[in-house]
């Protein structure tokens, strides 16, 4: 087993062996980590990895309007991104959008041949109703 993990005030951690030997402080990465995907995206549009870690970071800022944004642009790019079908249809969901949030799962479903992804956009799907 690892050493304990010390948690600080402002999110920072630490593993614990004597003394704290490694801080880490998530919320100093956010500017670097948007600036990272963006330039990532403008070297490559089409980069899917990136384009989803990037609605994935307006999802953790809570700009839930831009994480939608990017969720349908990794789909145009790649419709079997299954992933994006359901963040993206759990954001809808957050922003009160329910039949928005439908469509994406049921297009989800009839795009992903992924067991579990399927099963996860169907529950998401029973869970909201017809």
């Amino acid at each position: 087993m690892g050493a304990p993990i010390r948690r600080f005030p402002g999110g920072g951690t630490a593993r614990k062996k004597g003394k704290p030997r490694e801080l880490l402080y998530p919320n100093r990465l956010d500017n670097s980590r948007l600036e990272t995907l963006r330039q990532l995206l403008a070297d490559n549009p089409a980069n899917t990895f990136a384009r989803y870690g990037l609605a994935m970071e307006h999802v953790r800022s809570g700009d839930l309007e831009g994480a939608v944004q990017e969720f349908e642009a990794v789909l145009t790019t790649d419709p079997k991104y299954s992933a994006a079908y359901y963040h993206g249809g759990q954001a809808l969901e957050k922003l009160g959008q329910l039949d928005q949030a439908r469509d994406l799962y049921r297009r989800g479903i009839a795009a992903t041949r992924d067991p579990h992804a399927l099963s996860e956009l169907q529950a998401a799907l029973d869970i909201l109703g017809e």
